[in-house]
C-alpha cells in the first residue's frame, strides 16, 4: 500500500478583499454606455438646478467652422474647456457652458462649391437665395454630428440649445447694433485695403490668406509707475498709507517704468493693463549710459523681463545695470500710467 498525501488549497484559506470592478476597463464599451447614462438622467439640467443661485463662471466657446467631423485640434480645445468648467462647478460656481458653432464664411461656402463641382453644377448660375439656404443646411448637418462627437468625448454643456452665427435672431442683433452706429452718425462710407478673393466675390481674412514671413516695425514703450495699489486707508486721518506688509525694496519701483513692445502702437490708448507672468524672471534696472537724448537717460529706472533686457538696451542704444530682482507679487502691486 502506498500512503496518499493529502492536498491543500491553501488559496481558500486566505481572505482577500472582493469587489466587482472587472480586471478590465473595457472602456470602448464602457464610455458610451456612461455618456448614455448622463443623457438619460439629464446631467447638464441637473447641474444647473443644483448650482441655481451660485456665482456664474461663464465660460465663452469659440466656435469651431461646422464643416466636417471632428478632429484632433478639436478635441483638445474641447476637453481644455470642459475640465475647466467642471472644475469651476466643483469649486462652488454655476458654470453653465453653452457650446457654438461658427457658420459663416468660406470654409462652408467651399464645401458646397465643392459639391457643386462634382455634379457639374456652375456656382455663378445657382441663384444666390438657394446657395444660402444650402449653406445653412449644410452647416446645420455638421452641428449636429460635432455635437454628437463632442459629447461622445465626454464633454458636458448645453447641447441642445448652442448658439450659432446662422441663428436669425443673431443676425438681426447685428444688424440692429449697426443701425444704432448709422443712427448715431458714426456710421460712414470711406475707402480701405482689404484683401479681395476674385473667384469668391468677397472679402478675406488674415487666416484665408497666405504670404510670405516678414518682420514687423516693434516699439518699445515705457509706463511710469504711479502707485503701490497695496495701500491701506490710516484709521487716524483717513488718508492713504502704505500697507506695512509693503518691504521697503518695493517703494524703489515707485521712481521706475514698466518697459513693454508692441507691433500696433496705435493700440496703446486703449490699454487697460500690462500682463506679466510668474514663470518669467523680471529686474530692475538702471540706465547708465545713453547714446542720444530721445531714449532713456541716464538715472532712469527700468522694468524688464530679464531675458530681454541685453536686447532693449541694445535697441535703445543704452548701457544698463541691474539693481534686484522683481517677483510677481511685486509686479501685481502696481499701478502704472500711460
Amino acid at each position: 500500500m502506498t500512503d496518499t498525501v493529502e492536498t491543500i488549497d491553501y488559496s481558500k484559506t486566505l481572505y482577500l478583499p472582493q469587489t466587482d470592478f472587472p480586471m478590465r476597463a473595457g472602456l470602448p464599451e464602457k464610455e458610451p454606455l456612461l455618456v448614455k447614462r448622463w443623457q438619460d438622467i439629464d446631467l447638464y439640467r441637473k447641474l444647473r438646478e443644483n448650482a441655481a443661485g451660485r456665482e456664474k463662471y461663464v465660460l465663452h466657446d469659440g466656435p469651431p467652422y461646422a464643416n466636417g467631423n471632428i478632429h484632433i485640434g478639436h478635441a483638445l480645445n474641447k476637453i481644455l474647456k470642459d475640465v475647466i468648467t467642471r472644475s469651476f462647478q466643483m469649486r462652488g460656481y454655476d458654470s453653465n457652458y453653452v457650446p457654438g458653432w461658427d457658420c459663416h464664411g468660406l470654409p462652408i461656402e467651399w464645401k458646397i462649391e465643392e459639391q457643386y463641382r462634382a455634379k457639374g453644377k456652375n456656382k455663378d448660375e445657382v441663384p444666390v437665395n438657394e446657395f444660402r439656404k444650402e449653406c445653412r443646411e449644410f452647416a446645420a448637418h455638421w452641428i449636429k454630428v460635432q455635437g454628437g462627437e463632442f459629447q461622445r468625448l465626454g464633454v458636458v454643456g448645453d447641447f441642445d440649445n448652442p448658439y450659432t452665427t446662422m441663428a436669425f435672431h443673431a443676425e438681426a442683433r447685428i444688424a440692429g447694433e449697426l443701425l444704432k452706429f448709422a443712427m448715431s452718425g458714426q456710421l460712414y462710407r470711406g475707402s480701405k485695403p482689404v484683401m479681395w478673393s476674385v473667384v469668391e466675390r468677397t472679402a478675406l481674412a488674415e487666416a484665408e490668406v497666405e504670404y510670405q514671413d516678414y518682420e514687423s516695425d516693434t516699439i518699445w514703450a515705457k509706463f511710469p509707475v504711479v502707485s503701490l495699489a497695496r495701500q491701506v486707508t490710516n484709521v487716524e486721518d483717513g488718508q492713504p498709507a502704505l500697507d506695512p506688509k509693503l518691504t521697503q525694496t518695493s517703494l524703489d519701483l515707485l521712481e521706475a517704468h514698466v518697459v513693454i513692445w508692441t507691433t500696433t502702437p496705435w493700440t496703446i490708448p486703449g490699454n487697460r493693463a500690462v500682463n506679466y507672468s510668474p514663470r518669467i524672471n523680471y529686474g530692475l534696472y538702471e540706465v547708465t549710459a545713453a547714446e542720444n537724448a530721445f531714449g532713456p537717460q541716464p538715472g532712469e529706472k527700468l522694468i524688464f523681463a530679464d531675458a530681454l533686457a541685453d536686447e532693449a538696451a541694445a535697441k535703445a542704444k543704452v548701457t544698463m545695470k541691474r539693481f534686484r530682482s522683481i517677483s510677481a507679487e511685486e509686479l501685481g502691486s502696481l499701478t502704472l500710467s500711460h
